[in-house]
């Protein structure tokens, strides 16, 4: 369950997922604009295109070549549909080879191919480029192998590359456009300027993404869901995005909504203690913690696999949520039904394929505990009212919900918690309360600088490699551990945070004195992508 899109009061832009790494760049970018977009398989049926009624569809970008036999491809009628429904069509890279190809061009592999920052020449002050005059360049972005060779007809150059490529093309009179280039990442700088006015000012798009909505409507659609009498358990685990799920949900239901707190013996220093401390005296809601230590660990015992790790912690936490449920039900008469879940759209994005396609056109890239790690078996239906916002606009919603600000501003914490920050089997000997101690050391340095609210998220990984050290003259054979530290907007991207080496030499030496355990510390300067955020 989760936002329905036609209640959404602006115009809709659908994003049709190509694979491309960008794809859900464009759909964050366009909500920046107060626009309500969604993203679903390049390959969804018409019906599914149609259902959403858009007033704008983006093809994205991907990796294939359209004249590769089994391409992905938009469904048959789609061009037809459009054209009788009054629907702009905007193609991005791989999505603008689609548009010369189905509709009568020819698209061949560059004789020079483009990867990286390119200038374009504006050939037409028209259209989407309307708002430049000839001879303007800019810097843009370019990742493509192949090249529109021979537009199909009515179709016009509005701008080319330094190469002679066509970057941007269009037909006013049927609603397509198309750019080579990749708009929506920071590497073009004059992208978002482009998109604001293609939606706006050629388009006509109307604005009206408002979090105000989205949570007047996910009230009602919980109520709806829910029903009068029905209870619903919700899995708090201390971090921003279950807590907003849990804080809407009792506005919604009330006292029916039974909150447990599961502390599976993988949380940071204390967090067990702080995080019960907030929700009784902060939020006021009704918490159970469960100690179940034991039961995760000795599962996890022997498993070094990072995706076997997240399976094995979701289906634990279902179990035990199962057991919270009927001891509810002796309480109340009646079973819960429904298992409140924090899931974000950045969860669901790097869980699986594009939503609803059951395609195989993007790769998973890590299992989230509340979508990939699920057993098929769960008897509880999910709630997951957050399911197609990012990490911001959850804090937006929060905020709203008058939950305390120094609560939003929490890092993001993983709900299979330090198992996917040791890197390897965690239960072998100290790790975990090593790793505790370090990632202690490192936040609470970075709260002492006043530097907490301007990184996204911040922690420390144990590495299995043990190292040789110097440590109060006597030779030592100690561990090692990785601090890492990230800006970013949701998640989907990243940057490492730039300390300045004072700062991490005195972290350095803090942890090697006060954590005997280890004796050499390094920074992660890696971004995202190639990397993903946490380690694993």
């Amino acid at each position: 369950m989760a936002i329905d899109p036609k209640t959404v009061e602006s115009d809709r832009v659908l994003i049709l997922d190509y694979g491309s790494q960008y794809t859900h760049l464009i759909t964050r970018r366009i909500r920046a604009l107060s626009v309500f977009s969604l993203c679903i398989s390049g390959t969804s049926p018409l019906s599914a295109i149609a259902d959403h009624h858009p007033r704008v569809v983006i093809l994205s970008g991907g990796p294939h070549s359209v004249h590769t036999p089994g391409s992905p491809s938009f469904p048959d009628g789609f061009v037809e549909w459009a054209e009788a429904n009054g629907v702009f069509v905007l193609g991005i890279c791989y999505g603008l080879q689609l548009i010369v190809q189905k509709l009568g061009g020819e698209v061949r592999i560059g004789e020079k191919q483009e990867y990286g920052r390119m200038e374009i020449e504006v050939e037409r002050s028209s259209g989407i480029f309307g708002n430049k005059k000839c001879g303007d360049s800019q810097t843009v972005w370019m990742s493509h192998g192949d090249e529109a060779a021979r537009l199909p007809e009515g179709f016009e150059v509005v701008a080319r590359s330094r190469q002679g490529a066509f970057a941007a093309i269009q037909n006013q009179t049927r609603r397509f456009y198309g750019l080579q280039y990749h708009p929506e990442v920071t590497h073009s700088p004059l992208g978002m300027e482009t998109l604001c006015y293609f939606l706006f000012d050629v388009c006509g798009v109307k604005a009206g993404w408002k979090m105000e909505n989205v949570l007047d409507q996910e009230i009602k659609v919980i109520k709806e869901t829910v029903g009068p009498c029905k209870h619903v358990i919700c899995a708090l685990s201390g971090g921003v995005d279950s807590t907003v799920a849990a804080t809407l949900v009792h506005k919604a239901i009330g006292d029916r909504l039974h909150c447990i707190f599961v502390d599976n013996g993988l949380l940071r220093y204390k967090e067990r203690e702080r995080v019960m401390e907030t929700f009784e005296r902060d939020l006021h809601l009704p918490v159970i913690c469960v100690d179940a230590t034991n039961d995760f660990l000795s599962k996890l015992k022997g498993v070094e696999d990072p995706e076997m790790k997240r399976k094995i912690i979701g289906k634990e936490f279902i179990s035990i949520f199962d057991a919270f449920a009927h001891e509810l039900e002796k309480k109340f008469g009646t079973k819960p039904s429904y298992l409140v879940q924090g899931t974000l759209y950045p969860d669901v994005i790097e869980s699986c394929p594009p939503p609803g396609s059951g395609s195989t056109h993007s790769h998973t890239i890590k299992s989230h505990h509340n979508v990939g790690g699920l057993p098929k078996d769960m008897k509880l239906k999910l709630i997951e009212p957050l399911k197609l916002l990012f990490k911001d606009e959850v804090r937006q919603m929060g905020k709203i919900l008058n939950v305390p600000e120094g609560f939003l501003k929490r890092h993001p914490f993983p709900g299979p918690g330090l198992a996917v920050r040791v890197i390897g089997d965690v239960t072998v000997g100290n790790y975990l309360d090593t790793l505790r101690l370090v990632d202690e050391i490192f936040i609470q340095a970075i709260k002492d600088a006043g530097l907490y609210d301007v990184i996204w998220q911040a922690f420390a990984v144990f590495l299995p490699v043990k190292t040789v050290g110097v440590q109060g003259d006597q030779r030592t054979h100690g561990h090692a551990v990785a601090l890492r530290a990230v800006t970013s907007e949701d998640g989907m991207t990243a940057d490492w945070y730039p300390f300045e080496s004072k700062f991490l030499a005195e972290v350095s030496q803090k942890i090697c004195n006060s954590v005997r355990a280890v004796n050499r510390v390094s920074y992660d300067i890696t971004s995202k992508p190639p990397s993903t955020i946490e380690w694993e």
